[in-house]
């Protein structure tokens, strides 16, 4: 029976930033804060035998990478645009990621409704057919 190819998730949750995306003008101009969590899905094995950060995915990278979206010079009308942006800049920076799942979430949600946040959820996975 072939095996299939063993994963590792490494996890980022909870980064918290404070940026200037969202469709209306006061969110541009006063901003909100927002959370991101990245899963990324990659086969360990030679990390895990090397026991070496350059055989892995470096996780401070991924938190450059996230840092870039969300303080860049454009802003995102869109959490799902932003998220999905995330994802397939992931997978282009770490070559050794199968799959990711990038969740961001609007903390100070401008409606009337009292709410914990909103959140965008995209997964994206290395295509090599």
């Amino acid at each position: 029976m072939a095996r299939s190819e063993s994963l590792t998730r490494i996890s980022v949750r909870d980064a918290e930033y404070f940026a200037y995306h969202g469709v209306r003008s006061e969110e541009r101009t006063l901003g909100g804060r927002y959370q991101v969590d990245v899963d990324l899905f990659f086969n360990a094995t030679t990390a895990v035998v090397s026991d070496n950060i350059n055989d892995t995915i470096n996780y401070e990278e991924v938190l450059f990478i996230v840092g870039e979206h969300m303080n860049g010079e454009q802003p995102y009308e869109l959490i799902e645009t932003l998220s999905y942006d995330l994802a397939t800049a992931l997978l282009d920076r770490f070559n050794a990621a199968r799959r990711v799942t990038v969740r961001v979430r609007k903390l100070n949600v401008p409606v009337q409704q009292i709410l914990g946040h909103v959140e965008a959820e995209v997964t994206a996975s290395r295509d090599d057919s």
